[in-house]
C-alpha cells in the first residue's frame, strides 16, 4: 500500500526512527529544561556529558568487562558526579551573573571535554554492540520492528514521565521550584537549598548520560556525537518553552516524527525543519509553545 506514492514500509521506518531521534531529542531537552528551569543556567555542555555517558559505557565494556545493563546505572552516576563538581567548583559562582556567563563557561567545558576523548580516541566512531538480551526484530505484519529501538522508546518515555511527575507533582518537586523562587523562605524550613540545586544539577546531567547510553549501540560512539546534537536539542527546548519539563518531552518527540516524515517527503529539507518550524514559533509565541509569557 503507496501512501502518496511512498510505500506504506518505507514511510513507517521513518517514522520508527523519527520517534527514536525524537526519543533522544526528549531526554537530552528534558535534562536542559531541569537545569535551565530550577537553576537558571544554559547548559551547553550538556552534549559533551551525552558523549562521556556513551564513552563510559564503551569504557566499562572493553576495559572491565562490565555489560549493557550494568553501565546503563553506572554511566549515568559517573557523569552525574562529574557534574556534582562541574557545579559545586564552577557554576555556583555564577547563578547571580548573566546567563551569558554560564553559557561562555559551560561552552568551554565543553571544548574541553572533547578535546581530551579527541586526543585518545581520534574522531572516528567506536562501536558498541546492542545486548544479547535486545538483538534481532519482531515482526508486526506490515514491518520489521528492531528491538533495540523498541527499547530506546519505551526506556526514554519511561524516564522522562516519571520524571516529570516527580518535580511537577510531589512535595520534593514543589521545594525544588520554590527553592529557586524563594531559597531564604525554603532554607528557613531546613532544607539545604545549594545541596539540593547541586543534586539537581548532577541529575540533569546524569539524565544526559542515560541517553548516551542509549545511543551507543544506534550510532558510533565518537568525541564529536553531542556536538553534532545538541544545537538541535536546543531548538527543541526553545520550542517547547524554556524550562518547561513537559514542553520539553512532547516537543522532543514530536519533532522527531517531524523529521522521520520529512526524510520521506523533502529528504533536502530534514536537517533544517527544526529550525524553520523554531523560526515560526518565535515569532508566533516568543516564549515557546508550553512556556509561561511574561
Amino acid at each position: 500500500m503507496d501512501i502518496f506514492g511512498i510505500p506504506m514500509q518505507a514511510m513507517l521506518s521513518q517514522l520508527l526512527l523519527g520517534l527514536v531521534n525524537g526519543s533522544f531529542y526528549a531526554m537530552l531537552s528534558l535534562g536542559l529544561a531541569v537545569i535551565f528551569g530550577l537553576l537558571n543556567v544554559i547548559n551547553f555542555a550538556h552534549g559533551a556529558l551525552y558523549m562521556m555517558g556513551a564513552f563510559f559505557a564503551w569504557m566499562g565494556m572493553n576495559y572491565f568487562g562490565l555489560n549493557y545493563w550494568v553501565m546503563l546505572l553506572l554511566s549515568p552516576l559517573l557523569v552525574g558526579v562529574i557534574g556534582i563538581v562541574i557545579e559545586r567548583t564552577m557554576l555556583r559562582w555564577l547563578y547571580q551573573l548573566d546567563h551569558l556567563y554560564g553559557l561562555l563557561l559551560t561552552f568551554g567545558i565543553t571544548l574541553l571535554a572533547e578535546g581530551i576523548f579527541r586526543s585518545f580516541y581520534g574522531v572516528s566512531g567506536q562501536s558498541y554492540p546492542v545486548p544479547d538480551a535486545l538483538a534481532g526484530a519482531t515482526n508486526l505484519g506490515f514491518m520489521y520492528l528492531p528491538n533495540y529501538r523498541a527499547w530506546v522508546v519505551l526506556a526514554s518515555l519511561l524516564v522522562c514521565f516519571a520524571t516529570w511527575f516527580v518535580i511537577e507533582k510531589t512535595k520534593l518537586g514543589s521545594y525544588l521550584r520554590a527553592g529557586t523562587e524563594n531559597p531564604k523562605l525554603v532554607e528557613a524550613f531546613g532544607i539545604n537549598v545549594p545541596l539540593m540545586v547541586t543534586l539537581t544539577y548532577g541529575f540533569g546531567v546524569a539524565l544526559a548520560a542515560f541517553a548516551g547510553v542509549l545511543a551507543a549501540p544506534v550510532i558510533q560512539v565518537s568525541p564529536l556525537m553531542g556536538s553534532n546534537l545538541i544545537i538541535v536539542v536546543f531548538a527543541v527546548v526553545v520550542i517547547g518553552g524554556m524550562g518547561s519539563i513537559l514542553g520539553s518531552i512532547l516537543t522532543g518527540l514530536g519533532l522527531g516524527v517531524i523529521e522521520g516524515l520529512t526524510r520521506v517527503f523533502y529528504p533536502e529539507a530534514s536537517a533544517t525543519v527544526v529550525f524553520v518550524i523554531m523560526a515560526i514559533v518565535l515569532m508566533i509565541r516568543p516564549a515557546g509553545l508550553f512556556g509561561k509569557e511574561k
